[in-house]
């Protein structure tokens, strides 16, 4: 197990270019394996979750080929069915969360879709309902082996339909989606997700051919094609690295500037950080964030504490909210931060108490934070890192705490965040990679 080990309390300064977003890739990747035709992609990050996936395509016999950094070709002509029913397999894509989404793909190519249950982090319930339930709108049988925990979805021909999605899944939205493109007529799905990645994988599907109406709206309208061609697409960059740095400087009184961030595409991100009382300067497609000592989180308009919670998009995205708690620790005032998605999510809390901060676990989906105005700046301890953004939420404490802190169990950061060690020692940051 892989540690980092952090000398804190030092101010960063410099430029810093996010990654290509994880999530819009592993949709991406998975849509290659809707056409034989060449696919290709650029701007992927080079980050743990990305890599088991192409691997796990490599192995079903999708050719990959990597042009240059970051840009990779993908050709589905020859797909080996047979590999979904190995123990290689199922060990691979039990581990990677982000596999589930190859389903859709291959049942609406080949007419069976086989899966084990995905892993991925432990913040809680995280149901798969909403994919089956839409691939069986669509016409598709589904069956769970409970004893082997396998999911399988086979259809002759799936057929167009009206659905209502019960909640408005990310990874659901995208499987159904990628599923409906190749079937029979027309299918309407409603309460759909609207994230930017998912507007991206939808246009990339229509540059393949698809015909996918309402992109960037929670009701699409898919009239299903019979087959879909090759096409080049590039990333978006990653929102919530976008957010991680913002957070990162403000903790640190550093002065950073976060290039080519599609600000167009981030939402209301900003706007969040802002009632935080942290400075930031659009400057053409760039963030700046000037060295700021103290940051003032706003109340509402009646005086009451603020509250930031988590909300389907254009809602603040969940996987900030982590961040943001850490943020609040060394700002002026408090404020209630709500994770609703995710009931495990707000556990790590703990170690950012031992390190000194002011928080109140109100129950698993809520905590106030009782911001100290650096009047009780936090101290290096050691702690494991439980999930890719608890992880880097410590990192930042870590980076703005006094003395050494170790953080264990790195992976997990690494599944979610490309190199981040050595991009934050370019910006000054003393942290050492150890194991």
């Amino acid at each position: 197990m892989s540690s980092f080990e952090i000398i804190g309390g030092k101010k960063l300064s410099g430029e810093i270019i996010p990654q290509g977003a994880k999530n819009e890739a592993l949709q991406v990747i998975c849509a290659t394996l809707l056409t034989p035709e060449k696919v290709v992609i650029s701007n992927i990050p080079n980050i743990r979750d990305v890599n088991k996936l192409i691997e796990l395509l490599v192995d079903l016999g999708v050719k990959v080929t990597k042009i240059s950094e970051g840009e990779y070709s993908f050709q589905a002509d020859k797909v080996n069915l047979d590999f979904m029913f190995t123990d290689d397999f199922k060990q691979k894509a039990t581990s990677l969360r982000g596999s589930i989404m190859i389903i859709g793909p291959l049942l609406a190519r080949f007419g069976v879709g086989y899966i084990p249950k995905p892993g991925g982090d432990k913040i809680g319930r995280r149901r798969l309902d909403t994919h089956f339930i839409g691939l069986q709108n669509l016409g598709a049988a589904f069956n769970f082996d409970a004893e082997n925990n396998f999911f399988k979805v086979t259809a002759k021909r799936l057929k167009g339909c009206y659905m209502h999605l019960d909640e408005a899944s990310v990874t659901g939205t995208a499987n159904i989606v990628m599923s409906a493109v190749l079937a029979k007529g027309t299918t309407t799905i409603y309460n759909a997700a609207c994230e930017p990645y998912l507007q991206q994988l939808c246009k990339m599907l229509n540059r393949m051919g698809a015909k996918i109406n309402g992109v960037g709206s929670n009701l699409l309208y898919i009239d299903g094609v019979e087959t879909l061609g090759g096409t080049t697409h590039r990333l978006l960059p990653d929102m919530i690295e976008i957010g991680s740095f913002i957070g990162l400087a403000a903790m640190t009184q550093s002065e950073i500037t976060i290039k080519d961030v599609a600000y167009d595409e981030l939402g209301i991100i900003p706007d969040v950080f802002k009632r935080l009382g942290i400075k930031l300067e659009r400057k053409g497609d760039d963030i700046y964030i000037p060295s700021q000592k103290h940051y003032t989180i706003e109340t509402f308009i009646d005086g009451s504490i603020l509250t930031i919670a988590d909300a389907i998009w254009p809602g603040f995205t969940p996987d900030l909210l982590s961040v943001v708690l850490v943020v609040a620790t060394q700002a002026k005032g408090s404020v209630l931060i709500h994770q609703k998605m995710f009931e495990s999510r707000l556990f790590f809390v703990d170690k950012l108490i031992d390190m000194g901060a002011q928080i109140i676990l109100c129950d698993p989906h809520r905590a106030t934070v009782i911001g100290q105005d650096r009047h009780f700046p936090l101290r290096g301890i050691e702690m494991v890192s439980p999930d890719i953004r608890a992880g880097v939420s410590l990192l930042i404490a870590a980076l703005s705490a006094q003395g050494k802190s170790t953080i264990h169990n790195i992976e997990q950061i690494d599944r979610g965040y490309q190199d981040i060690d050595i991009r934050l020692q370019k910006l000054g940051a003393q942290i050492t990679r150890k194991g």
